[in-house]
């Protein structure tokens, strides 16, 4: 996984919160709304607790009848009644199952539920559970419609499925102890002491990031979340998501700052069908103009990030997008 790099908007600085759920994210995600859990404190009327509010459903757009031409996937998707994604249900903060409701909660999961009441006016959505070595054969063998789990665009994938989007962008992160005020980016971090993982990204980035800065290296995120709130570092460095994740346990951390290196996620589809690739760039250009997009991060991963809602990526950014 991977880190969002975008231009964050100061607007409001949210308070962290515990959950029962503890699941170190490798590489996936996707959709969902409802949930049992406490509310933080966060945006008024957006689910603070990692929610999206259902006024953001009520409000979401449909596509006209002239948007789904006869005959097309769209058609067939809105015949059917529901949209078939391929995703996870053990990302927290991106696609998640609710052990309550049973309901799939998250970026992801959201933005799935989303695309579904698109196309048939209602977030209905059947979620398989795949691994990411199976994406693409399943979107080849049309066996989802789509792919929602943080998969990250690239050119050689994009010689086997279509990427729609990007509709998200991560990267490397900071993440500090709750009560820290003093460290607001990675330009905080030259000469202070700062965790990583062993063999990841943040070891070769953060020096020019962050020159004089010393690293200490832990073999697994948990020990390095451990290291954090310890404090035996003034900062954990690591990709965006999985930050996000371990902010939503640990109310004893943060995420601070903009993610400093780039990595684009994109919406996997079946390489063959362009028309549904166009339609569903379409509809992203929609939501990130309403503000719905923006409602959805700060409902999810906004959660648990000081700062207001990231500027979307350009659709068609990212090489094989």
């Amino acid at each position: 996984m991977s880190i969002l790099k975008t231009s964050f908007t100061r607007r409001r600085s949210l308070a962290l919160g515990a959950t029962a759920v503890a699941v170190a994210l490798a590489a996936a995600g996707c959709g969902g709304d409802g949930g049992s859990a406490p509310a933080l404190p966060g945006n008024p009327g957006l689910g603070g607790d990692g929610v999206v509010a259902q006024s953001v459903y009520d409000a979401a757009p449909v596509a006209t009848d002239a948007d789904i031409p006869a005959g097309s996937t769209m058609d067939a998707i809105r015949k059917r009644g529901y949209l078939t994604v391929g995703g996870s249900l053990d990302a927290p903060l991106l696609s998640q199952q609710n052990p309550v409701t049973g309901t799939i909660e998250g970026f992801d999961a959201d933005m799935a539920k989303l695309l579904a009441k698109y196309i048939t006016g209602k977030p209905e959505v059947k979620t398989t559970t795949i691994g990411t070595q199976t994406r693409e054969a399943m979107l080849q063998a049309k066996s989802v419609d789509v792919v929602f789990q943080t998969y990250t665009i690239t050119p050689q994938r994009a010689t086997q499925i279509a990427f729609a989007g990007p509709y998200l962008t991560s990267g490397l992160a900071v993440a500090v102890r709750k009560d820290d005020t003093t460290i607001k980016s990675v330009k905080d971090l030259a000469g202070k002491t700062v965790i990583v993982g062993a063999n990841t990204p943040a070891v070769t980035a953060l020096p020019s990031a962050a020159p004089g800065s010393k690293q200490v290296a832990f073999g697994t995120d948990p020990q390095a979340v451990q290291a954090l709130l310890q404090n035996r570092g003034e900062a954990y460095v690591q990709d965006f998501t999985l930050l996000a994740s371990n902010a939503k346990a640990n109310p004893g951390m943060k995420v601070v700052g903009e993610p400093f290196t780039t990595e684009s996620y994109g919406i996997g589809l079946n390489r063959d069908d362009a028309q549904f690739k166009e339609f569903i760039n379409n509809w992203l250009k929609k939501i990130q103009a309403d503000g719905t997009w923006a409602k959805v991060w700060e409902g999810t991963l906004g959660s648990v990030v000081e700062g207001g809602a990231p500027t979307p990526p350009a659709l068609g950014s990212a090489d094989g997008s």
